[in-house]
């Protein structure tokens, strides 16, 4: 495994670059309701970051991605892709999920929105995955393993009846958008590789309300639950630190 420690000036970008993918999902927020489609989000999302960021939008292309977000919605745990067709409506849980590309580094993150007013079982839902994903990013430090990430987000989501989807983890990034490490978001504590000082990665637990079993779909992006049940995903971009971690995604106050 080849994990690229990034200096202080590296850390610098990507803080830049990880601030601005922030803003996207802070300006996205009055704009998720009932009525509005994944396609005028994925529009909105792609003018803010082209002609307000002056930056690039990382998904579009990448690896034959069409659009700027993955717009995840109900049952649909990652990379949904935007469309005219899917109309938000009234009880709705998305994940948004956008990367920004800024003087070359790569800033990543998502979160879920609640579209007019989800029942109480989608809301726990979303609230819990939050909550993993922040016990986990909690773990962070020197000398603490990639197991011990994992094993947070697991014990914190199953204890709560929900399920972690094992195909799709968290990912290091920095001048590439998807490099080594592979963070699992279950395991064991001491496990795994150990973090130093400058690592640079994901941490984005995918949480399925019934079992973690995935599907996908036709159009070689989109995966769903297989049981149908409603699925959940947070995510920030993390950095080591001298004595823990550092979120180089912070959403704005008002997200």
């Amino acid at each position: 495994m080849a994990v690229t420690l990034k200096t202080p000036e590296d850390i610098q970008g990507m803080r830049v670059a990880g601030q601005l993918a922030a803003e996207v999902l802070a300006m996205l927020k009055d704009h998720v309701k009932p009525g509005v489609t994944t396609e005028e989000l994925d529009r909105l999302a792609y003018e803010h970051i082209v002609n307000v960021q002056k930056a690039t939008p990382a998904n579009v292309g990448y690896n034959g991605f069409p659009k700027t977000l993955c717009t995840s919605v109900n049952h649909v745990i990652c990379h949904g892709i935007p469309s005219t067709a899917k109309v938000l409506k009234d009880g709705d849980i998305v994940n948004i999920d956008v990367t920004v590309i800024k003087d070359g580094w790569h800033g990543d993150t998502s979160r879920m929105y609640y579209v007019g007013k989800p029942d109480v079982r989608a809301q726990r839902l979303c609230t819990v995955t939050l909550e993993a994903m922040l016990l986990g990013i909690e773990q962070v430090r020197p000398g603490a393993t990639l197991g011990d990430i994992g094993h947070a987000i697991q014990k914190y989501v199953e204890g709560n009846g929900f399920s972690v989807v094992r195909e799709y983890c968290g990912h290091g990034i920095g001048q590439i958008y998807h490099e080594d490490p592979q963070v699992l978001h279950y395991g064991n504590r001491g496990v795994g590789l150990r973090l130093e000082k400058g690592m640079t990665f994901t941490v984005e637990p995918m949480v399925n309300a019934g079992k973690p079993g995935t599907r996908l779909l036709p159009d070689g992006w989109t995966v769903v639950t297989r049981d149908h049940s409603l699925s959940a995903q947070w995510e920030h971009t993390v950095t080591v630190t001298d004595d823990g971690v550092e979120i180089l995604t912070p959403w704005p106050k008002a997200a």
